[in-house]
This record gives structure tokens, C-alpha cells and sequence, in this order.
């Protein structure tokens, strides 16, 4: 079944994963973003902002998405400035596209987040058991995810259609300028690693060392989005959405330092947050990227330290249950090494990194 999907979000590495999946599959796709990028082959381009309900109405008109999908968010300063400037991206989408009358599904993709709570109290608190279930219930803390989440529950009783939301791990997948970009930032981390000499140090936690983790990869959570988008199993259901493996990063770690030909250090029990490692590296990025040849010489539209440290320095373990969605029909599987590897090719391939 395919139909016509409009991606909101559709230049970071969800949509764009997802625009080129439902691509491949038949679907027609409209990708919007305030700068959508105009490579994707099959995608109509759609220039708007989510935060002007005007022009994005004058956007959108003529418009008649079969499906939307939601994959895009700001970072604001505060949880409370989230939750205002989150909620209203997604309200005035379905307000948009409401005149149409022609939304069967809308899918709202997440994250853990929704468990471990917001970037202002991450981690803390009283969190529910790992592994984590859909329906462990929301945590007591302001969430913008959860008024995300109460925006597409109002449209969807206002306007009869059906919704599943999305609730991947840390995410690895190609897009460039993303604000939340692991195997990016490691590909860029290593590079600079062995452009120095020095040793590729785990920035993290020795929870996240030492214990069992699971991560995402964009090309299967495209494949999630458009199983749950056309099954009716899935309609009206919140789903984890993780690779189907575990592993500990004291393994994972050494796999990828041996793919980029760099000496992981041993983990000595401290935290090196990739902040401090990586900070005054722009110049020496800039002159890589030069003498390579590369597309991107500004280190900062590449690397997400920040948000990287956030995953990896995390004083718990963290593990997702699948179990939901492999009753409800989707048994796809992706090995996160592999995922991880496949990246740093496309990066290469595309003259990311040398």
C-alpha cells in the first residue's frame, strides 16, 4: 500500500531516510523544511516554517497528503520553551493540512525521552524498569514530547484519523547539519584522532561501557514509519523502535576505532566528554577538509558533541523492548555495527570524511 506522504522535517536524518525509502516504494512525497534540500530524487520540495502558520497554510495549498509525517524539532533554551514552540509546530501543521480533508495517518516520531525524561532532568529522578515497554506510563516532569504527542491526539479525535508514534534510541544515519548525529560526530571524532595521534578515547559513562545498550538505525525506522502508516494493526499505537540487538560500548567501541584505522585507549573509568575533546578543533577540520577535498569544512554543521556526550555519559543502562511491534507484524532486524559501518561508507562515498 503506498499513498501520499507529506514529511515535515524532511532534511534530517529521519525524513530524509524516510523520504527516500517511500520513494522507493511507489509513494509520491512532498518533503518539507524551511530549506529542504532539493537532492532527493521523487521529492517535491516544500519550503515553509512550522512556526508561521501563514505561509506555511499558502505552502501546503493544493496539497492532499494521504500521510503525514512528523520527524522534525526545535531545541529552545528551556523545557518550557519546548514544550510552547514543539506543541505549536505540530498544531499548526494538522491545522494546515486539515481544510484538505484528506489525512488518513499521522506519525509522530519521538524518542526515549520519553522515558528518561527532558534534557533538564535527563536521567534523573524515578525512571521505570529497562527494558523499556510502551506501556510504562509518562513520567511526572514537563516533556515536550508528551505535548507533542497531546497535539496529534487532538487532531486525530477532531479529525478521525489514525496516528502511531515513534520512539526510537539514538539514531545513526546520514544527514548533514542535524542537531542529534552520533555516527557522525564519531566518524568526525576518529578523523581528528588520527589526524593527531591521539588515541580514541570513550567519552562516556562506565555505565554505558560496561552495560547493554541498543540503538537505531534511520533506514529501519523509515521502514517502521511506513509499516505503521499502512497496517491497520498499528493504528492508533505507540511503538519502541530499535535495531533488535544489544550490545556493551567497551565492544562496540573497538569496532569502530579498527574501521577508521585508529588505537582505542583503554577505558580508564572517567568520563572525556567529547566537548572538551573536540573543543578549538574547528581550524585543524578546516584544513582536513581542504586538503581532502571535502563537502563540508565547517566541523560544527557536522558534529553534535553535545548530544552525544548526553547519550553516551548517562549514569544508567538503557535497553528497549521490541516485543510490541514484532506481535503487531514488523520483524525487521539491522545489526548496529554493520549500521555503523554502512554510514562511515556513504560519509566517505560523499566526501564527509576522507
Amino acid at each position: 500500500m503506498s499513498g501520499t506522504a507529506l514529511i515535515a522535517g524532511v532534511s534530517g536524518i529521519v525524513g530524509n531516510n524516510l523520504a527516500r525509502h517511500l520513494v522507493a516504494a511507489g509513494w509520491s512525497v512532498h518533503g518539507l523544511a524551511r530549506r529542504p534540500p532539493h537532492d532527493i530524487d521523487g521529492v517535491a520540495p516544500v519550503a515553509a516554517d512550522l512556526l508561521d502558520p501563514e505561509s506555511l497554510r499558502a505552502a501546503l495549498e493544493g496539497l492532499r497528503p494521504s500521510h503525514v509525517f512528523i520527524t522534525t524539532w526545535l531545541r529552545q533554551e528551556t523545557e518550557a520553551e519546548n514544550i510552547r514552540v514543539n506543541a505549536a509546530m505540530v498544531r499548526n501543521l494538522l491545522d494546515a493540512v486539515r481544510p484538505a480533508g484528506s489525512v488518513r495517518h499521522v506519525a509522530l516520531v519521538t524518542g526515549l525521552k520519553h522515558y528518561l525524561g527532558p534534557f533538564e532532568a535527563y536521567g534523573q529522578g524515578t525512571l521505570p524498569e529497562t527494558p523499556f515497554r510502551e506501556e510504562q506510563g509518562r513520567l511526572d516532569v514537563e516533556n515536550f514530547y508528551y505535548a507533542q504527542e497531546d497535539e496529534v491526539f487532538a487532531a486525530a479525535g477532531r479529525d478521525g484519523f489514525g496516528w502511531s508514534v515513534h520512539r526510537p534510541h539514538t539514531i545513526i544515519g546520514y544527514a548533514l547539519g542535524n542537531a542529534m548525529n552520533m555516527g557522525v560526530t564519531l566518524a568526525t571524532y576518529a578523523m581528528l584522532c588520527r589526524e593527531t595521534g591521539r588515541p580514541f578515547r570513550f567519552p562516556g559513562s562506565a555505565a554505558q561501557w560496561n552495560g547493554l545498550t541498543d540503538m537505531t538505525d534511520a533506514r529501519l525506522l523509515a521502514r517502521h514509519l511506513a509499516w505503521a502508516a499502512t497496517s491497520s494493526a498499528a493504528r492508533n499505537e505507540a511503538f519502541n523502535v530499535v535495531n533488535g540487538d544489544v550490545f556493551r560500548w567497551s565492544w562496540m567501541w573497538g569496532r569502530i576505532a579498527a574501521w577508521f584505522g585508529v588505537e582505542p585507549a583503554p577505558f580508564d573509568g572517567e568520563s572525556n566528554p567529547l566537548e572538551a575533546q573536540m573543543a578549538g578543533a574547528a581550524p585543524l577540520w578546516a584544513e582536513i577538509a581542504t586538503r581532502h577535498g571535502l563537502v563540508e569544512p565547517d566541523l560544527n554543521r557536522l558534529a553534535s558533541a553535545w548530544h552525544t556526550d548526553a547519550d553516551l555519559g548517562r549514569p544508567i543502562e538503557v535497553v528497549t523492548d521490541m516485543s510490541k511491534s514484532r506481535r503487531l507484524g514488523f520483524l525487521d532486524y539491522q545489526a548496529t555495527d554493520e549500521a555503523f559501518f554502512a554510514l562511515f561508507e556513504r560519509l566517505r562515498a560523499e566526501r564527509v570524511i576522507p
